[in-house]
């Protein structure tokens, strides 16, 4: 029972689903982003989805997967704006353990969300989590950021850096114990997955001062660490700062669409990439025209079947 897919002649339109940033309102909240026809590069902001009040109360860097039965959400459970106000540092090391699941049938209603702890007491904390069907096994690798601090420093206050660990589930209930992914030596986070061609495509955010920054490499499956990196720093020199990739295939093309979100003083929100040979790791430009709100941050693009499509806009009066 592998994951279903939109893709075929069905095929039409895609969700994003993300959060937004303000510093002057709570909106660290599901939000939801519906494309203009079958055009990824227009988007109309539909509205919010899913609010917390477990945990912080925050959700930050939703991630959706299809399922047999419909689909699951994870998401980061941290509210950086009128939260706590420890601070990055404080939330590295003290932060939630957690993620966020919620699940829907039709992508219009969410179930209630709930706290899963996923990452182990010696982690500071579980950020950006996702879904990826391994075909291979049969289950999802579920994967996130943690910095990790030694057995005997209980106050997590060492040096450490970001790694990315997973856990596997077959049905978002119980998930094994966590183990490391991918560990750099350096502040690794936003990992994101896409296979194509029997092999699968990563991108990740390199945080570390003179890293890769947003860097792609490819490996024979998800859970191994033969990788090959394919392309380095993508986006620094248009958009300086970018991090929480998503990628996605269009509907209608053998073409692949990449969304780096922007922070820093040069913008916030996302800016689209496209190629045409996802193996060669060369990314252009989407080129103008690209209709987004500003703001618009770290989530996925859910591609749609026509009848999800009209499902949503129905729902939200598009």
């Amino acid at each position: 029972s592998g994951r279903p897919r939109a893709g075929g002649a069905d095929a039409f339109g895609y969700l994003l689903v993300h959060f937004v940033e303000d510093p002057d309102e709570h909106r660290e909240t599901v939000h939801c982003s519906l494309s203009r026809g079958d055009d990824p590069t227009a988007w109309d902001r539909l509205g919010v989805v899913l609010e917390s009040r477990l945990g912080t109360t925050g959700l930050r860097d939703p991630h959706v997967v299809r399922t047999k039965d419909g689909f699951v959400l994870v998401a980061t459970d941290l509210r950086v704006f009128g939260g706590d106000d420890a601070g990055w540092d404080a939330w590295q090391r003290h932060g939630s353990r957690s993620l966020v699941v919620s699940r829907s049938a039709d992508l219009v209603r969410w179930s209630e969300p709930r706290l899963v702890e996923v990452a182990p007491a010696r982690a500071g904390m579980a950020w950006a989590p996702e879904s990826f069907w391994d075909e291979r096994a049969g289950q999802f690798v579920v994967h996130w950021s943690s910095t990790l601090f030694g057995p005997d420093d209980d106050a997590h206050a060492g040096e450490s850096y970001s790694r990315v660990l997973y856990a596997t589930t077959t049905d978002f209930e119980t998930f094994s114990p966590a183990r490391v992914l991918l560990d750099t030596g350096r502040t690794t986070i936003d990992t994101t997955m896409i296979e194509h061609g029997g092999r699968v495509y990563r991108f990740h955010k390199d945080n570390s001062p003179g890293g890769r920054g947003l860097y792609m490499d490819v490996v024979p499956h998800a859970l191994s660490d033969d990788a090959t990196v394919l392309a380095e720093r993508i986006g620094a020199d248009l958009f300086g700062d970018v991090e929480g990739p998503l990628v996605f295939r269009a509907n209608d093309a053998e073409r692949w669409y990449l969304f780096v979100d922007q922070y820093g003083d040069g913008g916030q929100g996302y800016r689209p990439f496209v190629t045409d040979d996802l193996a060669s790791g060369r990314w252009e430009p989407a080129g103008g025209g690209f209709d987004l709100p500003d703001r618009t941050k770290h989530g996925v693009v859910v591609p749609l079947r026509g009848d999800e499509w009209q499902r949503l806009a129905r729902a939200w009066g598009r």
